[in-house]
C-alpha cells in the first residue's frame, strides 16, 4: 500500500484483551493527532474496527472489512469458545468476546449507525471462519456499503496468487475516483 502512495500504520492487536473496549483503546492510541484515516481491517479485526469507527466516527473516514469472522454461527463460535477457554479466558470474557449475530462483539444496531463509506471483502471461497452470509449480512445492514472482488484470505495458500488485485482493490476504495 505504501508503494500506492499511502501511509500505512500497522500496530498489532494486543494479545489477549478481555473485551473490544480494550482493543478498541490499544488500537486509538494509534490514531495519528489531527488526522482523518481509512481503517482496514481483517478477520475479527473486523469487529476492532467497527468498535473503533463508532468510538471515533469523525476520526474514520473509510471502513474496509476483509474476511469479516463470522459470528452467531453454533460450530464457528463453540470452536472460538474452545480456543478462548484453551488460552484461560473467563467465561465472562469468553461472552464479551463472542457476543454478536453478525460481527463478534457489535450488535447489528450499533453496526448500522455506521456512517462512512465501508468496503466488504468476502472470502472466496467461504470456510466455516468467514462465510458467504456473514458479508450479505452486513451489506443488509449497511445499504451504503460496497463488496469488493473476494479471494482466499492469507495466510492460505491460495492467497498468493491474488495480491496484486487484492490490492488494487484495496486502493480503488481508499482512494475514491477522482482523487490522486
Amino acid at each position: 500500500m505504501e508503494r500506492a502512495g499511502f501511509t500505512v500504520l500497522a500496530p498489532d492487536r494486543p494479545r489477549r484483551p478481555p473485551s473490544w473496549e480494550a482493543e478498541v483503546d490499544h488500537l486509538a492510541a494509534f490514531l495519528p493527532s489531527g488526522h482523518r484515516v481509512s481503517v482496514v481491517a481483517a478477520s475479527n479485526g473486523c469487529s476492532a474496527a467497527v468498535r473503533l469507527a463508532l468510538a471515533f466516527p469523525r476520526r474514520i473516514t473509510r471502513l474496509l472489512l476483509a474476511w469479516p469472522a463470522t459470528a452467531g454461527d453454533p460450530e464457528a463460535d463453540a470452536r472460538v469458545r474452545r480456543h478462548l477457554t484453551g488460552l484461560g479466558a473467563s467465561e465472562r470474557t469468553i461472552r464479551v468476546l463472542v457476543a454478536g449475530r453478525t460481527l463478534r462483539g457489535v450488535s447489528d444496531g450499533e453496526a448500522s449507525r455506521l456512517a462512512m463509506p465501508v468496503g466488504l471483502l468476502p472470502s472466496v471461497p467461504e470456510n466455516r471462519n468467514h462465510q458467504r452470509a456473514t458479508v450479505d449480512a452486513l451489506r443488509r445492514l449497511l445499504p451504503h456499503s460496497e463488496e469488493l472482488p473476494g479471494c482466499p484470505e492469507p495466510p492460505r495458500p491460495g492467497f498468493a496468487p491474488h495480491l496484486d488485485r487484492f490490492l488494487t482493490s484495496v486502493a480503488g476504495f481508499l482512494r475514491p475516483e477522482g482523487q490522486a
